[in-house]
């Protein structure tokens, strides 16, 4: 029986910028060329939750709706926890890893209470970041681009990796993991441009079928095209081509 998969995207219109909401169908397709059943479940509210959810993908919103965005999400807490510590793996990106923090520190505003799932919270910067972003991690070099105006400070014991060009968290690291929660700001979308990234939450989540991901024949020619993308971009930083 082919093993079926479901990708939760939430908030996918509020929290869609830089093409964050398409990590979710990047796992599905690289899923299908795989030989797995999947499909992806836009969430809005609570209520449009499904029963079961191998992944889980929020993406980055404007500052205009950080407190809307926010209020949606504190109605899915408890199941954001229940996720995070059943191994669930959640990627989330930019403002939608701030406000799974422990809150965001706006320069013109009022703080954000966030939903205090994992460790850190957002400050602000005194100039916003807009550049390409190289990092290097356990799961490859991640290559993406960085757009946003606060640093992340109290993730230093668990970044996601060193930075080799760009800013990311603001301290020589970038992103936070803690356990199969991964917050990036890494835009892209991060699992079209690194797909060995991608493939490394569809090695969780087939694990937890107790199925193996083994990346598909169809999946060479749209890994060439990243690969030759990053590449560019490295070449232009200075950077070695892989």
């Amino acid at each position: 029986m082919t093993t079926s998969l479901t990708i939760v995207s939430v908030l996918p219109e509020l929290l869609g910028t830089n093409g964050d909401a398409a990590n979710a169908r990047v796992l599905r397709r690289r899923a299908e060329w795989a030989g797995f059943q999947a499909n992806v479940v836009e969430v809005r509210t609570a209520a449009d939750l499904p029963s079961i959810v191998d992944a889980v993908v929020v993406g980055s919103g404007t500052d205009g709706d950080l407190a809307v965005a926010r209020d949606i999400l504190a109605t899915m807490t408890d199941e954001f926890r229940a996720w995070s510590t059943g191994g669930v793996p959640i990627l989330a990106v930019g403002t939608g890893w701030e406000l799974l923090s422990w809150g965001i520190e706006q320069a013109d505003g009022p703080v954000i209470e966030g939903l205090g799932l994992v460790a850190g919270r957002a400050v602000p910067r005194t100039e916003r970041v807009t550049d390409d972003l190289i990092v290097k991690t356990k799961y490859g070099r991640l290559i993406g681009f960085e757009n946003h105006a606060r640093d992340y400070v109290g993730a230093e014991g668990s970044p996601l990796g060193r930075v080799l060009s760009g800013t990311g968290n603001g301290a020589g690291f970038e992103g936070l993991v803690m356990g199969e929660f991964f917050g990036t700001h890494l835009h892209g979308p991060v699992l079209a441009r690194n797909p060995q990234f991608a493939d490394h939450l569809l090695e969780i989540m087939a694990a937890r079928h107790g199925a193996s991901y083994r990346r598909g024949d169809d999946a060479a020619f749209a890994d060439e095209m990243a690969q030759a993308a990053r590449n560019q971009i490295a070449v232009r930083l200075a950077q070695a081509a892989e």
